[in-house]
């Protein structure tokens, strides 16, 4: 059997605006499993997010607290929340960066996620969005119910490279010819693995980097032009859509 290239993509930042992760955490606290500050602490980290992207440190805050987040909680419960969370996720997928998706696939390249989220999400997505496959980080589950602690290897940096390359040699894909776009300094494992590393709306560092090497760069994200134009009116309207949200929970109560 011939190997053949793939393509691979990174979710936040990448094929989305902004994270994926604040969106999971707006549809737990409509489901009441987090707190009304819980989620305007996210607002505002998913704010920061977009404009500097993430960092080492940030990232394992995020997994540790939805590890806490989640113990006790069965899968059925979770699994529930998918409507709601594809429902605010898919709206805010770049137009563009499927048509780059979808390009591959009809050049007959299979097309995956790749990301720090969930496996849970890497694979709704992909299904939804008609991709091959998702790669994500997966959780410790007992008895149907989630234990708080990784069931795996976590997707990110190093992570994410080997979960490409086990992929690669069980599909037999050609990693040279391969293509990887993200918007992150660190995944330079997963962009390094290809042969065709390109940056979306990338952080300074992998600017600097991509500028450097000749790499391709796509930008679409502009928040941060936006908040130079009012910030404040940003904020605003997140808080104000989770004190609606809170009449009409109190109204129906």
């Amino acid at each position: 059997m011939t190997s053949r290239p793939a393509a691979f993509f990174d979710l936040d930042r990448t094929l989305m605006a902004g994270s994926s992760g604040f969106h999971w955490a707006r549809a737990a606290y409509e489901a009441g499993m987090i707190s009304r500050r819980r989620l305007l602490a996210d607002a505002g980290n998913n704010i920061r997010f977009r404009l500097r992207g993430s960092t080492d440190a940030w990232t394992d805050k995020v997994r540790e607290r939805i590890g806490e987040q989640i113990r006790g909680v069965p899968v059925r419960d979770l699994q529930r929340l998918s409507p709601r969370v594809l429902a605010l996720v898919l709206p805010r997928l770049y137009p563009q960066m499927l048509d780059v998706a979808y390009d591959h696939q009809d050049a007959g390249r299979p097309v995956y996620i790749c990301t720090a989220a969930s496996q849970e999400m890497a694979e709704l997505l992909a299904h939804v969005l008609g991709f091959e496959g998702g790669i994500g980080s997966k959780s410790e589950i007992v008895d149907g119910v989630y234990t708080g602690r990784p069931g795996g290897p976590f997707c990110y940096r190093e992570g994410k490279a080997a979960a490409i390359s086990e992929l690669a040699a069980r599909e037999r894909l050609d990693l040279d010819a391969s293509w990887a776009y993200s918007d992150s300094e660190s995944d330079l494992p997963m962009l390094r693995l290809v042969g065709n590393p390109v940056a979306v709306n990338p952080d300074a560092e992998l600017a600097r980097i991509a500028a450097r090497e000749g790499w391709d760069v796509l930008r679409f994200d502009r928040l941060d032009r936006h908040l130079k134009l009012g910030v404040a009116a940003v904020t605003a309207a997140a808080i104000g859509g989770v004190g609606r949200h809170v009449a009409v929970r109190r109204a129906a109560a």
